[in-house]
């Protein structure tokens, strides 16, 4: 290990590999230098785990009812997070409920950074009335707010998982198309964008291969500070009825069957409350962390 430390520590690499691999490896070591990115981290994977290895993990089936154990307080064995109205164990729910919240964030991911990055790029290398179209349309989307525009498009499109991942997606997209734009504006006219486009490069291989790598830190970053609000939008919408469908165990669709009960059986809607709590603090705190490593800016505080 202390050999592969040293190679990856090389002042002086002889391949662009090396070089990649060192640079990742001190980025590395300044976001460990971070303990609350650490939790951050920590909270991260323990979500992917949970959601992965949930059949393992979850002692009873989040879906089937049993009447005859309602309202089971936690530490009960068996039931540790205690059950619901319908004698469903709560941690049962909640590690399958784990698996919903990452689809959705991943859909998420692969959707709207996406979107915004391209409309971004365009925008802010053409300029002119390219410019000004795409910004005035981000500008539209920008002027409501995220979960109000989520709510009428899942309105419109109907409730149920993929309406929900759509609907956040498309209310999602406008800041990560102003970042990159704003990314895009301080890089087009540089020394190294000219010499490429006396090349003959054309406009699509600028912006693919030489604009949007320049994007991708700054996107990066906003995406996983974004994430705990994608998931309070998700939660939202299984609150109010319009996103994940009964019998699915969402966390919002849990904390809204359980706000009945909250004075007598607080259990039923504080634990998932807990778990959006827990997560999305956990994604802010990677998002912290990313910015400090990532962010060129943040290099000398």
């Amino acid at each position: 290990m202390a050999g592969v430390a040293t190679w990856l520590r090389e002042p002086n690499p002889t391949s662009r590999w090396q070089a990649r691999a060192g640079q990742g490896y001190l980025s590395w070591l300044r976001f460990c230098r971070n303990p609350l990115a650490m939790i951050g981290l920590a909270i991260t994977v323990l979500l992917v785990l949970m959601s992965l290895f949930a059949p393992l993990l979850a002692p009873h089936d989040p879906i089937a009812q049993d009447l005859t154990h309602r309202f089971i307080p936690p530490g009960t064995p068996g039931n540790w997070l205690g059950t619901d109205d319908f004698g469903r164990d709560i941690w049962s729910r909640i590690l399958f409920g784990s698996r919903i919240t990452l689809y959705i964030v991943v859909l998420v991911i692969l959707t709207a950074p996406v979107v915004g990055l391209i409309i971004g790029t365009v925008a802010g290398y053409f300029g002119g009335w390219i410019d000004q179209v795409l910004m005035r349309i981000t500008d539209i989307f920008l002027a409501f707010p995220k979960l109000i525009l989520a709510l009428a498009l899942v309105a419109v499109l109907g409730p149920g998982i993929e309406n929900a991942v759509l609907a956040i997606a498309l209310t999602s997209w406008p800041p990560y198309a102003r970042v990159a734009r704003a990314e895009t504006l301080t890089v087009r006219n540089s020394d190294y964008i000219a010499a490429v486009r006396l090349q003959g490069a054309g406009a699509a291989r600028i912006i693919w291969g030489h604009i949007m790598p320049m994007c991708l830190p700054s996107v990066i970053i906003r995406v996983t500070l974004d994430m705990a609000g994608v998931i309070l939008i998700a939660a939202g919408l299984g609150f109010l009825g319009l996103g994940v469908q009964p019998p699915l165990p969402e966390w919002g669709m849990m904390i809204s069957s359980g706000r009945k009960f909250l004075f007598d059986q607080w259990w039923v809607a504080t634990m998932p409350g807990l778990a959006i709590f827990i997560v999305s603090l956990g994604f802010n705190l990677l998002g912290d962390g990313l910015r400090d490593v990532l962010d060129p800016r943040s290099a000398g505080r």
